[in-house]
């Protein structure tokens, strides 16, 4: 965009910024209405941990008599499930040739220990995606709270006699350059604050895989 459509586009700037102040007011109040912290930009509830028992129906993961990755086999097959670079279709591959390649007499025991190896990876990952989540909301709260001083200056500068136009065209320059990065940002919110579902999801169908596995 060149200089003087920024210049152009200076009034609408200042609606726009007013605008987003005034949505981020009304999403904190929905939080405050449903709970949820106020750092937590989602729609969705805000879960921070998963429930072993919510997905489980095997034995009790408090009676493995061994840690889930003293099971090499099984710490291959969790870590590589689990990890970033594999697609859920890898990952329900790997899971049931693992599933298919159990011995019956082991298959009780083994298939709790991929169980508990899954849900841990999966639940760690999912707590390092919230925090960024909320990480990524605090940087915009002080964002924002950037921009409303900003307007804020701007606003006193013009109202100033015999203001210094190069001045003012500068307090504009980097106006329009922070709200730019506060609406790009908000912008990709949703789709950050869909992953720690979209997480529990596969591990979910991971889950299901087992269970059809389970003597």
């Amino acid at each position: 965009m060149s200089r003087t459509d920024r210049l152009a586009l200076r009034p609408l700037a200042l609606g726009l910024v007013i605008g987003l102040a005034l949505v981020s007011v009304e999403r904190g109040e929905a939080q405050r209405a449903a709970a949820g912290p106020p750092d937590w930009p989602c729609v969705q509830r805000l879960i921070p941990e998963l429930a072993w028992g919510t997905l489980w129906t095997g034995p009790p993961l408090d009676e493995l008599e061994q840690a889930w990755w003293e099971d090499e086999e099984v710490g291959r097959v969790a870590r590589f499930a689990t990890a970033r670079s594999t697609s859920e279709e890898q990952a329900l591959e790997r899971v049931r040739d693992f599933v298919d390649s159990v011995d019956e007499e082991e298959a009780e025991r083994r298939l709790t220990l991929l169980f508990a190896g899954l849900f841990e990876l999966t639940d760690r990952e999912r707590r390092r995606t919230i925090e960024g989540i909320r990480q990524a909301s605090r940087a915009q709260m002080t964002r924002l709270d950037t921009i409303s001083t900003m307007v804020d200056e701007l606003e006193a500068r013009r109202a100033e006699e015999g203001a210094d136009e190069a001045e003012i065209e500068r307090l504009s320059e980097a106006l329009f350059w922070e709200q730019r990065t506060f609406q790009h940002r908000q912008q990709a919110l949703p789709a950050m604050c869909d992953q720690p579902y979209l997480l529990e999801e596969r591990l979910a169908r991971m889950v299901r895989v087992i269970m059809e596995g389970m003597p």
